[in-house]
């Protein structure tokens, strides 16, 4: 807004625009259309981002040429996934116990328990041939299988193998089959949020794609998400595998479809002893699923992948030239097929200037997402070809028996966080945090107050007030009240996603500067009587902002995520793929309420300032602290209101509510939000009415 338009204002609020004898409609952004409508502002400005940095990639691996330009490549894409996901534990001993034994048709069964971590267990079954050993080992991670190991197809998979000379160990994943990390005390009969499902085990809640994406809450602010834990626990089957005397350690193979794509797509990335691998149903480039389905859940998004140039073909590219065998179906409304043959394109290529251009293939079936029999038999060919050195035709049995969940059981009670002595991953990343908090404590008993406050703004990545362009302000409306005027604004930052705004000017001005930041949008305290009225009433000048994702800028409905249970809040997708980038939701809202109360500070003259008093509620409230905490001077007051107390607790909480969007990557590796209260200044810094993590915020329906 034009600040001599502003200043008029004040001394002529008793002239009435026809706007203003209209009946009150506090909307300040026009309707969507089309595909706006759909994914909403934030999402296609995020969106724009991540197309530039997939140009960027591509012009990056373009410049590949020669086999020392690859292996650069390599080394450096491999650096810095195991960097982004926390790296990797020391070993410690697996503890292996051999449960039950089944026998099939020319092969037979073990029901195996291991420690992936101290007192927590993987469950698996590994399925050996009748012939005579050593035999090569094949893991076979599962996809999204909400009873694990024992779906059907998997186990399919899994007797293929075994019946043509290949051992196959196929695990639970945590939140899937035997392993759920979130039960509840009272039984359910279905999932909850439906009644077409029912779960593998009457206290488990909630689909696999919700306990993945809610550990990843958990672990994001520890510098890590669920891909780590899931990664090391394919890498500590391998140590399984390879701990048997009938499995040759030097012929190890690896496939595993959708979700078990990915990981197979981590493992084969990260693991040297896989020699041989067969990502099914997941390999297609980050784009398509960017522009249509959005990005999946927890374990999927690497956080700054995009940023830095990492996508899901560099899986593939990392191990070159091991063998990998990409497997794909015709009609995936998942992972797209043109994005998959987009990825075989690179990697075929990428193989070729390593000189081993044979060792990358494709197959494509004529069917939907999933691992059909096709597929199936076309990993287990390449397995029997790379692992066996073998090239006959292998075709699976018609309608192949399969066992039933029970006999496949390895826990005492069908749910093994239910069985004695069982440590949760959540009490893992507990144990974690409390070694980090010896050393914040540490570190902020040591460290100035400049150097830590640098420190918060580079984990959080949050901008300088002076680096951070002036928005534009645009007046597009306004309402009458008696004693004050309503300016409804369109504040457009660089970013590009305008924000809705309503600037509140009393008819006589003797009060403060107020920024009011309400988590269930502008609007909730901006009716007659309510408390925003209140203030303007007292003589303050209010402006009442919808940062992103927040009121006219959030999604209303996200149709794609009915497998969240409303546990994440109608912005996942968002707040995806800003972790995709690298940044936070935090971050861009800090960033929007910088500039908001610059602009509010300035409001009568650009040389003589004055602080700015924010009032944040609920979802507003953590980046409104970071605000504060890099810009103290920028503030006069800060009213915190439904604010949790600690990302500790976050950390935790196995069943949290819409704390994702809380999240800032790394940040307990260095503060928590009480070290922001005494960054901004304890004197000035209220907090009433802090909310839980397992509480809805005041932006949830």
């Amino acid at each position: 807004m034009n600040r001599l338009l502003l200043l008029t204002l004040f001394g002529f609020l008793s002239v009435v625009s026809p706007i203003a004898n209209a009946a009150e409609d506090l909307t300040v952004l026009p309707a969507l259309e089309g595909a706006a409508a759909e994914s909403g502002l934030v999402y296609q400005a995020l969106q724009k981002r991540a197309h530039e940095a997939f140009a960027k990639r591509k012009a990056v691996y373009e410049n590949i040429k020669t086999p020392e330009d690859c292996e650069a490549y390599q080394k450096r894409m491999k650096d810095f996934f195991r960097t982004q996901i926390g790296g990797f534990p020391k070993r410690t001993p697996l503890n292996p116990r051999v449960i039950g034994k089944l026998k099939g048709d020319g092969f037979r069964v073990e029901n195996v328990i291991y420690e992936s971590w101290p007192g927590h267990h993987v469950t698996a079954n590994l399925y050996l041939p009748d012939s005579k050993p050593p035999y090569p080992g094949v893991l076979v991670p599962c996809g999204h299988s909400h009873n694990g190991k024992a779906s059907a197809a998997y186990q399919r998979a899994c007797i293929l193998l075994a019946k043509n000379g290949m051992a196959a160990l196929c695990y639970d994943p945590i939140g899937q089959g035997e392993r759920y990390q979130v039960l509840s005390e009272q039984p359910n009969e279905f999932f909850k949020g439906g009644s077409r499902y029912r779960p593998p085990h009457p206290q488990v809640q909630y689909y696999c794609t919700a306990e993945h994406t809610l550990f990843s809450v958990s672990s994001i602010p520890l510098g890590s998400n669920a891909a780590r834990y899931r990664i090391w626990d394919g890498m500590r089957s391998i140590d399984y595998l390879v701990s048997r005397p009938e499995i040759d350690a030097k012929r190890i193979g690896c496939t595993g479809n959708s979700g078990g794509g990915t990981l197979t797509s981590y493992i084969m990335a990260l693991d040297d002893r896989v020699q041989a691998a067969a990502p099914v149903c997941y390999s297609t480039m980050y784009r398509y699923l960017i522009d249509f389905n959005g990005p999946q859940d927890g374990e999927q998004n690497i956080f700054g992948q995009l940023a830095y140039g990492m996508d899901i073909a560099d899986y593939t590219l990392m191990r070159a030239p091991k063998p990998t065998l990409i497997c794909a179906g015709t009609l995936d409304s998942t992972f797209k097929i043109d994005g998959t043959w987009e990825l075989f394109r690179e990697a075929k290529r990428f193989y070729t200037r390593l000189g081993y251009a044979e060792r990358v293939g494709i197959i494509e079936a004529d069917a939907p997402h999933g691992f059909t029999i096709q597929l199936r038999e076309g990993a287990a060919r390449w397995m029997n070809r790379w692992l066996l050195n073998k090239e006959n035709p292998i075709f699976e049995v018609e309608d192949q028996p399969v066992f039933t969940d029970e006999e496949l059981q390895c826990s005492q009670s069908g749910q093994i966080l239910l069985d004695a002595g069982e440590r949760s991953l959540f009490a893992v990343n507990d144990d974690l945090n409390q070694k980090l908090a010896a050393e914040r404590a540490a570190f902020w008993s040591s460290t100035d107050v400049s150097a830590a406050r640098d420190k918060v703004r580079e984990i959080s990545g949050i901008q300088p007030l002076g680096s951070l362009p002036r928005p534009e302000f645009k007046e597009v409306g306004s309402i009458s009240r008696d004693g004050y005027q309503i300016q409804k604004l369109i504040v457009t930052p660089d970013h590009g996603t305008p924000l809705p705004a309503l600037l509140f000017l009393p008819n006589m001005r003797q009060g403060d500067l107020v920024l009011y930041l309400h988590g269930g949008g502008k609007q909730v305290e901006a009716e007659t009587g309510a408390a925003i009225e209140q203030l303007v009433k007292q003589g303050d000048v209010v402006l009442a902002l919808d940062v992103r994702c927040i009121g006219e800028t959030s999604r209303k409905n996200n149709r794609r995520i009915g497998w969240s249970h409303g546990l994440l809040g109608p912005n996942y997708h968002e707040c995806a793929l800003v972790y995709l980038l690298g940044e936070s939701m935090v971050k861009l809202r800090a960033e929007d309420i910088l500039v908001a109360a610059r602009f509010l500070s300035e409001i009568q003259t650009k040389k003589n300032t004055n602080p700015v008093v924010v009032t944040a509620i609920g979802e507003t409230a953590i980046p409104a602290l970071h605000a504060a905490a890099l810009e103290p001077g920028l503030f006069s007051k800060v009213n915190l209101s439904q604010m949790i107390t600690s990302w500790g607790e976050v950390v935790k909480t196995p069943e949290t509510q819409n704390q994702l969007i809380n999240t800032v990557h790394g940040a307990l590796k260095v503060y928590d939000l009480p070290n922001l209260i005494q960054l901004a200044g304890r004197e000035k810094v209220q907090v009433t009415l802090p909310a839980s993590v397992t509480a809805g915020l005041a932006s949830q329906e």
